[in-house]
């Protein structure tokens, strides 16, 4: 079974996330475990950043709830393929409730990076935005062309309904970029952000 990318174009993943980064100062940012916290926080650590640490699987259902929980604040996840197959089940109750404010990015590179770089379903036939539009994400695009920053920022930005960009990425690894691994450090910093008290 062969790809089912539409096109050969990738683009470079630090960029990509820097310079989106760069258009979304407000978001709220929640990563998966390895290579997209490293890629979020090359670009800048931030109090709106919160990165997950052998979480694999969870960093959209933790995504939905904040941005259920926090509606008038844009919340982005960055997360990779494998983590996003990991936690397929999550899209359908995003489907379900339609955040207005979440935009989830699929950083994909066809390969699970943490745990040997075996393929993974997308590069195996699975069309991840076919089935985000399944669950009821009709707004599921890929991007492989770093023009299209904009529109993902764009619409992060406008909160104007749940949204999931599909960025083909190489498999070049960049040097690691580690955030903090204190994870009680990392929540409470987050939650001081959003006028909350520690706990």
């Amino acid at each position: 079974m062969g790809t089912v990318r539409s096109s050969n174009k990738v683009v470079e993943r630090r960029e990509f996330v820097a310079k989106l980064i760069k258009e979304i100062p407000d978001a709220l940012i929640i990563t998966s475990l390895g290579s997209p916290s490293y890629d979020v926080f090359a670009a800048g650590d931030r109090t709106k950043n919160f990165y997950l640490w052998g979480a694999m699987g969870g960093s959209t259902s933790m995504g939905l709830g904040l941005a259920l929980a926090q509606p008038d604040k844009s919340v982005v996840v960055v997360t990779g393929d494998g983590e996003q197959l990991m936690g397929i089940g999550s899209l359908a109750t995003i489907g379900a409730k339609q955040p207005a404010n979440l935009t989830i990015v699929v950083l994909d590179n066809g390969h699970y990076g943490e745990t040997g770089m075996q393929r993974s379903h997308l590069s195996l036939g699975t069309d991840l935005v076919a089935v985000a539009k399944g669950f009821g994400i009709h707004d599921a695009y890929v991007v492989d062309d770093l023009h299209h920053i904009d529109k993902v920022a764009a619409k992060v930005n406008a909160r104007n309904g749940v949204a999931l960009a599909q960025v083909y990425i190489d498999t070049n690894e960049p040097v690691r970029a580690l955030p903090s691994r204190d994870g009680v450090h990392i929540k409470n910093r987050f939650r001081a952000e959003l006028n909350l008290q520690p706990f």
